[in-house]
């Protein structure tokens, strides 16, 4: 048995559940079909993956990225707080091309023609598509908040939300800042990528700050009315490990920067000055998917049809991730963009197959944050699509939550890293 064919009887189960019930593999439109899978995030790396898997290696793949290595903004928040190195969060395509056959082109592509059916990369090159899946990302609005691009582009802000150079250098600013500093995060109106993200960077880098600069002070300043997800714990944890160290201000939307004196306004509070600024825009889908025209949902995300994924604004190109506009109770996570691109490529192959679509999709959610080091807490979630709602919609009773931060969990979030790391990668 190859390598290949043992690879499939491996995801098997999967794979066959996605595909509803069918147990072979037609050729009709999937041989001469030429898939561009755009985005080596979690969501386009594990489309690439399973589109291959769910094909038995027959599907022509080709993933467009630009960067060499995948990197993990989940556990980013540990490399921000000084006890991770970049390494740690990195990881190469090489599996992708070796053991899956999925050819790599390390490029972004300026531009997507949906009527012609191609691709334009910024290299200059153009290429046809059968089926384009999008897996972009995020943007974030600078402009949303007066004098941000331009104090972003100075470094004296930094976002560091999609994981690359500014995770570092929030470090080597936070590692830079007198003991007795102040450290200033501000979070947007959900809907944002990674909803407990802001506060779980808040306890790590309170962390750190607790060994190193007992005397500095993490400033949270929340556009939003409460703490968006995991609430009760990280108050809790907050309250019993960092008293002094962190303070929570609900209601503080950002509306404009002085980078000369590092000066936040807000839209009715008084200015709030830091020594380090992390400060998070309004976000929308990635930048491509902005410019296609494919972001129907109040112009910032892209509706689809949660049966494929396809686009509502035009046909064969396959949105996932932290662009579209999510489900009820569906967060934008990388665990769910890695449950997108497996609905989503098992649509796919059908679809190329002619074979009708599984019409009942189960994704689920599984998001830990750590609140110290060694503590960590999660919350999961399972969504069952709606036929007549066409949507999908969370199960009731099923998923759960932390009952309070603990070392086992943190053990578990471990874990749970290396394991997506590798149905996306390996």
């Amino acid at each position: 048995m190859n390598n290949s064919r043992r690879h499939f009887l491996a995801h098997g189960a999967a794979g066959l559940s996605l595909l509803g019930g069918f147990s072979s593999f037609a050729r009709a439109g999937l041989d001469k079909a030429q898939i561009l899978v755009i985005g080596g995030g979690f969501g386009g790396a594990t489309a690439a993956k399973y589109l291959r898997l769910f094909s038995n290696n027959t599907a022509n793949v080709i993933l467009i990225e630009p960067n060499a290595s995948f990197l993990s903004c989940p556990m980013s928040n540990f490399v921000v707080a000084g006890m991770r190195s970049m390494a740690d969060i990195t990881s190469p395509y090489d599996s992708l091309t070796k053991h899956h056959g999925i050819k790599l082109i390390r490029d972004s592509v300026s531009a997507i023609d949906p009527d012609k059916k191609t691709v334009k990369l910024s290299s200059g090159s153009v290429i046809g598509y059968d089926k384009v899946v999008l897996s972009p990302g995020i943007s974030l609005m600078t402009n949303s908040i007066e004098g941000l691009a331009k104090a972003n582009q100075a470094g004296v802000t930094l976002q560091a939300w999609k994981a690359g150079p500014e995770t570092l250098m929030l470090y080597k600013q936070l590692a830079a800042m007198h003991d007795g500093g102040v450290f200033a995060i501000s979070i947007p109106e959900a809907p944002y990528r990674c909803p407990p993200g802001p506060y779980e960077r808040a306890s790590l880098v309170a962390n750190y700050l607790k060994q190193h600069k007992p005397k500095s002070k993490v400033l949270i300043l929340d556009a939003n009315q409460d703490i968006t997800s995991k609430g009760a714990l990280f108050k809790k944890a907050w309250s019993e490990q960092y008293s002094g160290l962190i303070e929570y201000l609900p209601s503080h939307n950002v509306t404009g920067v002085d980078p000369k004196t590092k000066t936040l306004r807000f839209e009715v509070q008084d200015d709030v000055r830091a020594d380090v600024l992390n400060v998070l825009p309004a976000m929308s889908a990635g930048e491509i998917a902005i410019k296609t025209g494919l972001a129907n949902a109040n112009g910032r995300w892209v509706n689809v049809d949660f049966l494929n994924f396809e686009a509502t604004a035009t046909r064969d190109i396959h949105v996932l991730g932290d662009a579209i506009q999510t489900a009820p109770l569906m967060p934008k996570s990388g665990h769910m963009a890695n449950q997108h691109a497996k609905v989503a490529a098992a649509a796919i192959i059908a679809q190329l197959n002619d074979w009708p679509i599984n019409p009942a999709p189960v994704v689920n959610n599984t998001c830990y944050s750590f609140v110290s080091e060694q503590a960590a807490v999660h919350i999961a979630s399972v969504h069952q699509y709606d036929a007549q709602a066409k949507t999908f919609k969370s199960v009731p009773g099923a998923g759960g939550l932390s009952s309070e931060p603990s070392n086992t969990e943190a053990s578990y979030a471990w874990g749970w890293a290396h394991n997506i790391w590798a149905d996306t990668l390996a």
